[in-house]
């Protein structure tokens, strides 16, 4: 081989050593990108999951969520702040899963369930009353989705009166029977 062949075959060789590397690079990020999907998630999921885990192991901050949520001037001015903070921390996480899906870094599936929960929760005439009254806003975009969701009502009216009948202590009909399956699992 004579040396323009040589420097034929190193250029070549160069060329693909740089063509793998990027491709190794591409895997890698796009790896990662996942990585730091499932971390976002997980630690907004660890935000509601700890807020949850309060309500169901303390009966007095649980009470007083319920009287605000069914009455917010049921509350004391005190009470109030405390319940303002339970939903600013609530209504955070969930702003930043909102960003999270606008942005595509979490699937609208899952996205389904947190957004009906809000909406759920916004329905509540306490939660309502909070909502339209706090002082610090949320992101321009997320208060435009919630005041939507405001006017829109709960996402399932029956289940809403399923929800209260189950508070009040009184069966509703549709608890007689057991929950039939949505969907099927498996296959």
């Amino acid at each position: 081989m004579d040396g323009i062949s040589l420097a034929h075959l190193g250029a070549f060789i160069g060329a693909m050593s740089v063509v793998a590397s990027l491709l190794y690079l591409g895997y890698q990020v796009r790896q990662n990108t996942r990585s730091l999907r499932t971390e976002n998630y997980a630690r907004v999921l660890d935000r509601v999951s700890t807020m949850q885990a309060r309500l169901s192991s303390d009966p007095v901050y649980s009470e007083l969520v319920a009287r605000g949520t069914a009455d917010i001037y049921r509350l004391t001015v005190v009470e109030r702040l405390q319940f303002s903070w339970t939903f600013y921390e609530m209504f955070g996480a969930l702003e930043f899963m909102f960003h999270q899906v606008e942005a595509g870094a979490l699937p609208e599936e899952v996205w389904k369930r947190w957004s009906d929960t809000l909406a759920w929760w916004i329905s509540l005439p306490g939660v309502r009353a909070w909502w339209v009254s706090i002082p610090a806003p949320f992101s321009a975009s997320f208060t435009r989705y919630m005041d939507a969701q405001l006017q829109a009502g709960p996402p399932d009216p029956a289940a809403s009166k399923r929800w209260s009948a189950f508070l009040s202590n009184k069966p509703s009909a549709s608890t007689d029977t057991p929950c039939a399956p949505t969907a099927k699992m498996g296959g």
